[in-house]
């Protein structure tokens, strides 16, 4: 395992590989095939697999390329799909036993519409944790097996991370995109709240919801996000290094009492290097309030997930594991006021943390996580996520460095609301650095 594969290895190093007449989607898709082969009985990450469907579009794909018929920057190029995203013709688990065991679906979600349009081969749906929230999922770290690939986009990043796709699609209400990415040693974004349209995707709090990309590289994030926003493109800007050097602001009191110390050291040499590089750092702190955060966004959690569930929880108790079940039972304890108290909250905290962004500074980093990635107990803490879920700034995820136990450590990097293409060059910047050094 390495942090940071070949470019070959990447969609976009595909994608130019095929263009170059290097290799077929064919051949990509076999590849990934044999990866999931050699690893899937021992990492668990994919509910379902279509490989006899993902061979033919991806082999309708390379006589398109061949007759000079490119559908977009995702041409021939394999993605997995979190089991919460309805894909035609596949069953739409999300984790739950009994709805695992119900009628494929009749139509795309809209994101996938967006992905098939760009010349995506969907490869299959990869496994969730129950409902997208806590409850542990069978999926396991590639880097350790013994311990967890974080939650509940579990087995799109640990089928990234295996290789055994490129990119794949998760989700993020809590920590879901950005604390399996770095739990596994790969690239996250969790775009700007409403960026991505939620069609199709099996709820937690529509207040509170993100799809967004898991990858190998930057550039992948921006080319499938600017698939997913609508805007598909043949290339990204992400990959311009010739901008201004980052302003970078470190934000402190941002629950710095949970990090671990092998964490803060690596984001200590990281941030040395960045600065060497001509990046200016800055302390910023948490803005009046932010102390509240955590306990409000919990509750407009739960409550989304109550209103969702309320009905279905009362008929099929039983198909809810711990976790999730105390997340709703919770949220049916919840009063309209209390509700009420924390989205007005989550109003005000999204315009003080953006606000920090309007000093001079171009985004702001943290931890990804509180620490490498637990045992596989737990998914892991959201709390450095959680805050970015609730004010619906963007966010990405890169790798830093591996701990002394042998496990990825990551930064994530927020930028303005709708400042996701800002975030995403700096981003790439600050990867250019950090994998040349």
């Amino acid at each position: 395992m390495k942090l940071y594969p070949e470019r070959s290895e990447t969609a976009a190093g595909m994608a130019e590989a095929m263009q170059a007449g290097l290799t077929t989607s064919v051949q990509i898709v076999e590849t990934c095939l044999s990866r999931i082969d050699d690893r899937e009985s021992e990492l668990h990450a994919w509910v379902s697999v279509d490989r006899d469907g993902a061979l033919a579009v991806a082999a309708e794909r390379d006589r398109e390329r061949a007759a000079g018929n490119l559908r977009g920057p995702l041409h021939g190029i394999p993605i997995g799909i979190k089991d919460i995203v309805d894909v035609k013709g596949m069953v739409t688990g999300a984790g739950s036993p009994l709805m695992a065991q119900g009628s494929p679906v009749d139509r795309d979600a809209e994101l996938v519409g967006l992905l098939r349009d760009a010349g995506a081969v969907i490869l299959g749906k990869t496994v969730t944790t129950q409902f997208a929230c806590f409850d542990p999922p069978p999926t396991r770290n590639p880097w350790n097996v013994s311990h967890t690939p974080g939650g509940s986009s579990s087995g799109s990043a640990a089928a990234v991370a295996a290789g055994m796709c490129p990119v794949a699609i998760g989700s993020q209400t809590g920590g879901s995109i950005t604390r399996p990415a770095a739990f596994c040693g790969v690239f996250g974004c969790k775009p700007t709240f409403g960026t991505v349209s939620v069609d199709g995707v099996v709820p937690i709090a529509e207040s509170l919801d993100h799809p967004g990309p898991i990858a190998r590289s930057v550039e992948d994030l921006a080319i499938v996000l600017s698939v997913l926003e609508g805007r598909s493109t043949s290339s990204s800007n992400a990959s311009d290094a010739d901008q201004d050097s980052p302003r970078i602001g470190r934000l402190r009191g941002f629950n710095e009492d949970l990090v671990d110390p092998n964490l803060k050291s690596a984001i200590d040499h990281a941030l040395d290097d960045l600065m060497t590089a001509g990046c200016l750092v800055y302390d910023v702190d948490v803005p009046e309030g932010f102390d509240e955060l955590l306990a409000h966004h919990k509750l407009i959690m739960a409550a989304g997930a109550a209103a969702w569930h309320r009905d279905r929880f009362a008929k099929h108790r039983d198909d809810y594991g711990p976790c999730v079940a105390s997340l709703i039972e919770e949220g049916l304890a919840t009063s309209a006021t209390d509700y009420i108290k924390a989205r007005e909250h989550q109003g005000v905290m999204s315009q003080r943390m953006n606000a920090l962004l309007t000093e001079g500074l171009d985004v702001l980093l943290t931890p990804a996580t509180i620490g490498p990635a637990p045992d596989a107990s737990s998914t892991g803490n959201p709390a450095m996520n959680a805050p970015w879920s609730y004010t619906g700034m963007p966010t990405v995820s890169l790798p830093i460095g591996v701990s002394d136990s042998g496990l990825p450590l990551s930064i994530q990097l927020a930028g303005r609301l709708n400042g996701d293409a800002e975030l995403l060059r700096v981003s790439a910047f600050c990867e250019r650095i950090l994998l040349t050094r």
